[in-house]
């Protein structure tokens, strides 16, 4: 076999998103895209806030000399300084430059903070349901995922995540708002977490790092905001993107911030950056990072998803199926009318509409839906929705 045989069984399970995208594409090709609804990938269909393409602009008619030449592997200080004093308004601790490092998305911020963490056959939990890379990333880096199932409507379990620390936990990745669900960790919960790994460091006598993958931070619904994790949990690393906040997906641009509060602070930065340095990404993209100092604090408009998830969380629902509502993210994640939730995505693909499965996110039995879709998509949906609700005897 050309290929290692570990690389060729994690081609076999795949990722059910792409599968599901790359059925779209054929249905597209086939019936029309007007006729095919697919809310298989979390692809922000918004196009960038003003201030981007004004920054991008002035960038591009006024070049600062050398921007575009190697640079520190943790980016432009000038880039770095404006993040942390933007985390920092949003805190109230004193954050700074030293404390950020530039990374070419939250995808690679998650695998420069899992290389300079994890020694072999170290432990890292993951709250299910979960972003479907989690475990490959974990892997990459040589450590092994420990699933823990969350609670009721998807909040954290906490009598089962403490169960599952042990004198191998180095880490715990959060995601909030979450994907696939939506969810959003109450504070009361973030604290509890909080006190539980101070409990478990103090009885394993080792360090045990939350790592807060937030990329749909600041799209929040209904009033909802945003406990920060450096209010409740000293060893935290931030994991983020600008992906959904300013709608540039495709552009990979994001960063890390550990917690100034995090223990060995400085030579943690220090395995930050090798990591980044040494996984290969090097540092994030220059004129991007350029871009996105001058837009921290900006936001796409945060109330066309909620009306998107308003139109079809009440649709859905007044058809039967059964979901959490969100409070953030573009996901719906409602429950499978069969068991067999792989089952119930064939026959929504039978009808045109392209969703993935929950097995694929460690929880069987639901399915997601993003709806990060324009409104017109979902207009055109609602009468596939309903005869698959009526083939399943919802309605």
């Amino acid at each position: 076999m050309p290929i290692s045989q570990k690389v060729a069984s994690y081609l076999e399970r795949g990722s059910w998103i792409r599968k599901m995208f790359e059925e779209g594409a054929r249905l597209k090709a086939e019936f029309g895209e007007e006729n095919v609804f697919d809310f298989s990938l979390g692809n922000p269909p918004e196009e960038p806030p003003e201030a981007f393409h004004e920054a991008l602009r002035s960038l591009v008619e006024n070049p600062i000399p050398g921007m575009h030449r190697y640079m520190p592997n943790a980016g432009f200080p000038e880039v770095r300084q404006s993040v942390a004093e933007e985390v920092a308004r949003e805190t109230g601790l004193p954050v700074e430059g030293r404390h950020v490092v530039m990374t070419v998305g939250a995808g690679g911020a998650l695998n420069v903070a899992l290389k300079a963490l994890l020694d072999p056959g170290d432990e890292v939990l993951l709250i299910a349901p979960y972003f479907v890379e989690y475990r490959f990333y974990v892997d990459n880096h040589g450590g092994r995922s420990v699933v823990v199932q969350s609670g009721e409507d998807f909040l954290l379990d906490l009598e089962a995540l403490e169960r599952a620390v042990t004198d191998k936990t180095k880490a715990i990745i959060l995601n909030s708002p979450n994907n696939p669900t939506g969810v959003v960790y109450p504070p009361s919960q973030i604290e509890s977490l909080g006190e539980l790994l101070r409990r478990a460091m103090a009885r394993y006598g080792r360090d045990i790092y939350v790592i807060s993958d937030e990329p749909y931070r600041r799209l929040l619904y209904d009033g909802v905001s945003y406990p920060h994790i450096f209010h409740y949990v000293e060893n935290a690393i931030v994991a983020t993107s600008h992906s959904k906040d300013l709608a540039l997906a495709g552009e990979r641009i994001g960063y890390l911030v550990a917690n100034p509060r995090c223990a060995d602070l400085e030579r943690l930065m220090e395995a930050l950056v090798f990591a980044n340095r040494t996984l290969g990404f090097v540092n994030a993209p220059a004129l991007m990072q350029l871009a996105v100092a001058r837009l921290q604090g900006v936001t796409v408009d945060v109330e066309a998803y909620q009306r998107r998830r308003d139109r079809l969380y009440g649709a859905l629902t007044g058809m039967g199926f059964r979901m959490v509502k969100p409070q953030g993210a573009f996901y719906l994640f409602p429950r499978s009318p069969i068991d067999d939730d792989v089952a119930f995505v064939q026959a929504a693909q039978r009808r045109h509409i392209l969703v993935a499965p929950g097995t694929g996110f460690g929880t069987p039995g639901y399915f997601r839906i993003a709806y990060s879709v324009p409104m017109e998509v979902i207009e055109r949906s609602l009468g596939a929705w309903e005869a698959l609700a009526e083939e399943f005897g919802l309605i």
